[in-house]
């Protein structure tokens, strides 16, 4: 059974750091497409980075240059690794599995919704001003 659980959130002000990490079961973070994703209320559900099982990166526009995502193979963990948090990083987010490796930069139905990627329960990142 497929198994992800994130770790790392928590209250920071704004120009902080962060450093999430999902531990996984069930699969190897170098044999899947591991990525993290992040919503808030009321809004859509936004790639922050993903990284292919060759290990190439991609992330979001509103991150870049502030997040490093990363994996430790051995210990079959996905970091992502935020700096100069602001407070619209406010956010509930989420890691992501998918075997097939098509992720978006949007999931419409929902973060921890969509049956085709398996989730992780999601942790709290709150950025005060």
């Amino acid at each position: 059974e497929v198994h992800l659980v994130e770790s790392g959130g928590g209250s920071v002000q704004a120009g902080g750091s962060l450093r999430l990490s999902c531990l996984t079961s069930g699969l190897s973070v170098d044999a899947s497409h591991m990525g993290w994703y992040r919503q808030a209320p009321g809004n859509e559900c936004e790639l922050v980075s993903n990284i292919r099982r060759d290990g190439t990166t991609v992330y979001g526009d509103s991150v870049k240059g502030r997040a490093t995502i990363s994996r430790d193979n051995a210990k079959n963990t996905v970091y992502l690794q935020m700096n100069s948090l602001q407070p619209e990083d406010t956010a509930v987010y989420y890691c992501a599995a998918d075997p097939v490796g098509y992720f978006s930069d949007y999931v419409l139905s929902g973060c921890g919704l969509d049956p085709e990627y398996y989730w992780g329960q999601g942790t709290q990142v709150n950025v005060s001003s």
